[in-house]
């Protein structure tokens, strides 16, 4: 009798990314998985805010290349990395259970972002965070602040910066929950789309992994997340652009979407709302990044000037 292979899992080499990958393993429980690591553009240039060097899709190519030549089997992902347009034959299969999507304060200057002193350097690389500070603090400095949690961190105690800004569904699942100085509530700062969920993709042809993967997607998160990346898609967001969304269930079963851009130096926000069902996730999601379109009308996310 043969030996049952492994089964190839891709992932970035990134603490989380591992810890990501690991918690897919332990559900598949499928025996003689294999993690392998795939260094992505967007792990290599760390130099630079990723809108000036391609985008999200930067943390992805080179894991979906690996997919589609068969060196690896499925591919675990942070979904707010994923660009909303997948490669032809690659799906994305599986959602995990949603974390805690909401951002994490971190600073030991001040015990929220109202608190700091004006002047004070907030360090983030996302266009999102930077574009919803300026709008309530403008008399706060944002730097362009790339690398993982870690990297983070280590610039924070070395004073580099006087806060930082970071997922807090990543620091949990690093066991890093205790550097928290205090959770931002979504109404406060709206979280990035898909932000605390992992998805795993698959090649589309491979009937039987998608199988296997189906069996632990969840219909909830599937739900909200779709909401979201279909408001992102309609808006053709990279991280070029300022946008945030957020869905939600609540206790009667409604689906809830609270969506956002914003011009990069946070001088003008505009935000939408939809209420519906689960059913209508990507349908409210499609709505609200039209009128988000609209009402931004052309040149909205040009540079001032």
């Amino acid at each position: 009798m043969s030996e049952t292979p492994a089964l190839r899992i891709g992932t970035r080499g990134s603490p989380l990314a591992l810890a990501q990958a690991r918690e897919v393993r332990d559900r598949l429980a499928v025996a003689e998985a294999e993690i392998v690591v795939i260094k992505t553009s967007g792990d290599r240039i760390q130099d630079r805010a990723l809108a000036e060097v391609g985008g999200k899709g930067l943390f992805t190519k080179e894991i979906d290349e690996a997919l589609l030549a068969a060196r690896i089997d499925l591919a675990v992902h942070s979904v707010k990395d994923l660009p909303t347009r997948l490669p032809d034959n690659v799906d994305l299969a599986c959602l995990l259970p949603r974390e805690d999507p909401r951002d994490a304060f971190i600073s030991e200057k001040a015990g929220s972002l109202a608190g700091l002193a004006a002047g004070s350097v907030v360090g983030t690389a996302a266009l999102r965070r930077r574009a919803q500070i300026l709008h309530r603090r403008p008399d706060l400095r944002v730097a362009v602040l790339r690398g993982n949690v870690q990297t983070r961190l280590r610039k924070l105690a070395e004073g580099v910066i006087d806060a930082t800004l970071l997922a807090l569904a990543g620091l949990r699942r690093l066991g890093m929950a205790d550097v928290v100085t205090a959770v931002i509530e979504t109404d406060e700062l709206l979280p990035a789309v898909g932000q605390g969920a992992i998805g795993v993709t698959c090649r589309a042809d491979d009937g039987a992994m998608a199988d296997l993967l189906a069996r632990f997607d969840d219909a909830e998160t599937r739900a909200r997340v779709s909401a979201e990346r279909a408001m992102l898609e309609v808006l053709d967001g990279s991280c070029r652009t300022p946008i945030a969304g957020h869905a939600e269930v609540d206790a009667e079963g409604a689906l809830f979407l609270r969506a956002l851009v914003a011009r990069p130096d946070g001088s003008e926000l505009i935000d939408t709302s939809r209420r519906g069902t689960i059913a209508e996730a990507e349908a409210m999601g499609r709505d609200a990044g039209d009128e988000l379109r609209r009402r931004a009308g052309p040149g909205f996310f040009d540079p001032p000037g």
